[in-house]
């Protein structure tokens, strides 16, 4: 049975180090190696878009890193409990004209007892921002 440690229920030590492995994995910009964390049928609500099962993840992920380049990603514990975690975050990125953004969001995780993610619920909101404005490096 494939599982991805650390498992639920989740403590807060637990809860941070899931985040930090999250954090760790969309910042290598490895669609493939994302989409590991995620059950084979994992249901996402990232924006307007609906994305379901690895296979989708994987496709999702691969356009949005050849839209967004410097991708940098930052995520902040915010609350948990038994296999639910709750993130804040923020990255930055350039679109492929050069300009500058940092997106802001909260994102809502739940985990089968695998320590698999089966779902993502992501609110994402963009700010346009100048080179000099960056804060993630």
């Amino acid at each position: 049975m494939e599982q991805k440690l650390p498992l639920p229920p989740f403590t807060l030590e637990t809860a941070k180090e899931k985040i930090q492995l999250a954090e760790d994995a969309w910042n290598s910009q490895d669609p493939e190696r994302v989409s590991k964390a995620y059950t084979v049928d994992s249901e996402w609500r990232n924006r307007d878009q609906f994305v379901n099962g690895r296979e989708e993840i994987i496709l999702f992920l691969t356009q949005k890193w050849k839209k967004e380049i410097n991708y940098k990603l930052k995520k902040e514990y915010w609350a948990h409990t038994e296999n639910r975690i709750a993130v804040r975050f923020e990255y930055e990125y350039q679109d492929l004209n050069g300009n500058w953004f940092r997106a802001y969001g909260n994102e809502n995780w739940e985990f089968d007892s695998n320590g698999l993610m089966q779902k993502r619920f992501a609110s994402i909101n963009d700010l346009s921002i100048k080179e000099e404005e960056r804060k993630l490096k």
